[in-house]
């Protein structure tokens, strides 16, 4: 909208004609005329009494203003309207695409560009509204704004908006004006309920995704509704929704043959009806992730019988499940596919259940036990034993886990396992084994050993025997070991470390890390010091001389100076990315040069805690290295 104000210097206003325009063939003139002049006083109290007076399209019913707006030509014009007020607004976006008037453009000449500006593809735009952002206007414009471009494609809606925030309204909107909508979240919205939802269902038939989080006041009616409005529906993601139980989940069963992705935690009307007719019936089923439910044996045995296409699968948290539901899942046969199996927190999970799930599942690559303290050195044996295609073994608060387990482990996998995680296994504890008993395992390539306070030198020194080809190594929290126990473990690794992660590792020294460099300096990329206090300035010369292809480094909390800070920029094969000085206290000013040199090739420097380098040197090195990611 415009409007002219002339002003012509003797003190009186002269209005000059606006042109209100909606669209390109509606037009409101309104003629110029002469006002005397008054004073401001008699403005404000005759205000509200001359604008109702004057000409105005407001005063037309919204049936009119619904005729105006779907014969506007193009979606250009129709968020341009939608701009002049609210009302407008949530009227435009309760126009659906099929109400529109296909001829409404046939009166003028629209040039290629606008029609391709206005020309309809298949709903890729994405839109996240989050916090106070998350409201009915902001979520109406985004609807009549790509109502010209095929409408959204993809929506998210998170936070609660506790003053405003996005109800049924908006939803209907969506449904109306985005009908190929293919991906829709909702995370704590508690005022959206299944009236919104309904309208998706019948809008959106193209709905592919559907992330439901804490939605408290959405039921089965509406999943329900989904389910049969919306049959290419691949992905299902519900969490903390009290009102949805296992008629939506049957449902879904019944009407969508292409889901592929479910998710299902923390619902408390879920049980083994839904769970078992949602798994039975899914016949492209890939991905299951199960937790905090009030589920049995039966339906891990549903599981096990019928889930021939899963091959990811999580089960968290299920205390009615037994020992029984487990190793049934494993013998039943049916988890041909099955690639990567993780759970957590499972009483039901012992040593008879893992044997039978190495058995049963034949091409079983990546196993993530969590909290299952049950498990003990012969469930870890037999597992071993049977598991002949496992790749990646992940053990964390498994307390009834010990050296003398992982050993045997290492020898039965030999040949195939690549990853070992050990994290706070407090049963794991140095002893001596004689070494005709070790098999070396020449497959595997990474070991990370995590706050596990016994594993001491005499295990790393066991482990760099039976693991010569090691490339990734990562002893967080070790603070235990020395330099004369990690030594045999650098020395043993013959392909060349590449990543390395000491961090809380506080008695190791210079030393250490002079002969680490010497013997890996070549392949290094990634070497983390985070918390080993006596880390000094003569580290820094070394990684300075011999790191050819390190790019992370991270010196958080060590005993580095200002000096060490000026060799490591004098490197001139060194081209670091990512450089952390984090509560490194004797860094001061004086570094702040040499930081401008290194940050030539840094994309991330993290500076926090540095209290000797002052806040206007930090705001420079922000100004100069605009490039690079700074944390202060």
């Amino acid at each position: 909208m415009s409007a002219i104000v002339n002003y012509s210097g003797d003190d009186d206003l002269y209005p000059g004609g606006s042109l209100y325009a909606i669209g390109s063939n509606f037009d409101v003139y309104y003629p110029p005329s002469k006002r005397a002049r008054i004073s401001a006083s008699f403005i404000f109290e005759n205000l509200e009494s001359e604008q109702d007076q004057r000409p105005t399209i407001e005063v037309l019913p919204d049936e009119c203003l619904f005729e105006i707006f779907r014969r506007l030509p193009t979606g250009k014009e129709r968020s341009l309207c939608a701009g002049v007020s609210k009302r407008w607004l949530m009227l435009m976006s309760s126009i659906s695409k099929a109400e529109i008037c296909k001829s409404a453009s046939s009166d003028i000449e629209m040039n290629p560009a606008d029609e391709d500006q206005d020309s309809e593809d298949d709903g890729y735009l994405t839109k996240c509204l989050e916090g106070r952002k998350a409201n009915d206007v902001r979520l109406a414009a985004a609807v009549v704004g790509t109502s010209g471009r095929g409408g959204l494609g993809k929506l998210s809606i998170k936070g609660n908006n506790s003053v405003c925030g996005v109800t049924n309204m908006a939803l209907s909107a969506v449904a109306r004006g985005c009908p190929c909508l293919r991906s829709l979240s909702l995370w704590n919205v508690s005022s959206v309920g299944d009236e919104g939802l309904m309208e998706i269902a019948k809008g959106c038939h193209m709905l592919e995704k559907l992330d439901l989080c804490q939605t408290t006041s959405i039921s089965n009616k509406s999943l329900i509704a989904i389910a049969e409005g919306c049959p290419n529906l691949t992905t299902l993601n519900i969490e903390s929704c009290p009102k949805i139980g296992n008629e939506g989940l049957q449902a879904v069963a019944k009407f969508c043959p292409d889901l592929r992705c479910i998710t299902i935690k923390d619902c408390p009307l879920v049980g083994d009806h839904g769970v078992s007719s949602l798994l039975a019936s899914a016949s492209n089923l890939s991905k299951v992730k199960l937790q905090s439910l009030n589920i049995t044996d039966f339906s891990l045995a549903v599981i096990g019988h019928y889930g021939k296409t899963i091959t990811n699968l999580v089960l968290s948290d299920l205390r009615n499940v037994s020992e029984k539901g487990f190793w049934v899942m494993g013998i039943a046969q049916g988890l041909l596919k099955l690639i990567s199996i993780t759970i957590i927190s499972c009483r039901g999970v012992t040593d008879a259940s893992i044997e039978a799930m190495g058995t049963g599942c034949h091409n079983l690559k990546q196993m993530c036990l969590r909290k299952c303290y049950f498990v003990s050195d012969n469930g870890l044996a037999a597992f071993a034993k049977t598991a002949g295609s496992l790749e990646s073994l992940h053990l964390e608060e498994c307390s009834r886990i010990t050296q003398s387990g992982i050993i045997i482990a290492l020898s039965d996998l030999k040949s195939k396992l690549k990853s070992l995680t050990l994290v706070k296994c407090m049963g794991i504890k140095d002893i001596d084994m004689e070494e005709s008993m070790l098999s070396p395992c020449m497959s595997l390539r990474s070991l990370t050993i995590k706050n596990c306070p016994g594993f001491g030198s005499a295990s790393l020194a066991m482990v760099g025997k039976l693991c010569p080809q090691l490339q990734h190594i990562d002893l967080t929290g070790l603070y235990g070991i020395t330099d004369a126990g990690i030594l045999p473990l650098l020395e043993n690794c013959e392909a060349g470390l590449v990543k390395v992660n000491l961090a809380g590792c506080w008695n190791l020294t210079d030393d250490i890390v002079s002969t680490l460099l010497k013997l890996h300096g070549g392949t290094l990329e990634l070497l983390n010091l985070d918390g080993c206090m006596k880390i000094t300035d003569a580290s820094l010369a070394v990684i300075a001389n011999d790191c050819l292809l390190l790019n992370d480094l991270d010196l958080s909390k060590c005993a580095i100076t200002d000096s060490g800070v000026a060799v490591l920029s004098s490197a001139k094969q060194l081209s670091l990315r990512v450089l952390s000085l984090s509560g490194c206290y004797d860094i001061s000013n004086k570094s702040v040069p040499f930081l401008k040199k290194l940050g030539r090739t840094l994309e991330g420097l993290n500076l926090q805690n540095c209290n000797s380098i002052g806040s206007s040197k930090i705001e420079l090195l922000m100004e100069s290295l605009w490039r690079c990611d700074i944390l202060a």
